[in-house]
């Protein structure tokens, strides 16, 4: 499978007037099908089964240079995966592209496959703890996207405890930052995390709410 028969799979199943309403609502510049998703995950699904690994992250990193919507989306989903061993690769291209991340919906594509391979090994926490100090918005907002599974878990592990608690450090030091996106970050990890651990969240919350925009306290306390 090369990028370019790739890029025809992805092409047939697109809509030039789907084409044209995403780019209006998504606002970044860069060339888009018309491709839906469940399109898109069928064919990232299929070349995930027919590929070798190395085969796949070179797809993966082709198809992401095209800077083409619907081939960044899958490229995400060609590496998304809760199994890949070795992995070092696939962490390696995935965050090489969070600094070139310029809109939420490939930025959340990328970090869904990140996720896994940081559930994999938390170590790599070192790594994203110096994304909170980043300039870009984007690789700001992904330490805390990519972080999500750990504030999902019903019965964490005391090293999964620990990294929960190292990532709601990181929100808490992004309270002042009056980005939307930034806010809706915190208060996305918030409001999954009160479903296993709500106590934690009223915590956060009487310590650091009153700082947090008004969306996001509200958006974090939903399920309280």
């Amino acid at each position: 499978m090369t990028a370019d028969e790739a890029l025809d799979a992805l092409r047939a199943a697109g809509d030039a007037d789907r084409a044209a309403g995403m780019a209006a609502y998504h606002k970044a510049e860069r060339p888009y099908l018309g491709t839906p998703n469940p399109a898109i995950n069928d064919l990232a699904t299929e070349w995930r089964h027919a590929l070798s690994l190395d085969d796949r992250i070179a797809l993966a990193d082709a198809l992401w240079r095209t800077d083409i919507h619907e081939a960044r989306i899958a490229a995400s989903k060609l590496l998304t995966q809760a199994r890949i061993r070795p992995d070092d690769g696939v962490w390696a291209l995935v965050t090489s592209w969070i600094p070139q991340c310029d809109a939420w919906a490939i930025a959340d594509h990328a970090c869904d496959a990140g996720r896994r391979r940081v559930m994999a090994d938390l170590t790599r926490l070192d790594e994203v703890e110096g994304w909170t100090r980043s300039d870009h918005l984007w690789t700001r907002r992904a330490a805390l996207v990519i972080t999500l599974p750990l504030a999902r878990l019903s019965h964490p592990s005391e090293a999964e405890t620990a990294a929960r608690e190292r990532v709601l450090g990181w929100a808490a030091t992004y309270v002042p930052d009056r980005e939307w996106f930034i806010q809706k970050a915190i208060a996305w990890w918030l409001r999954d995390l009160s479903k296993h651990d709500p106590d934690r969240v009223r915590a956060f919350l009487d310590a650091h709410g009153a700082g947090m925009k008004a969306f996001a306290r509200k958006e974090a306390a939903k399920y309280l």
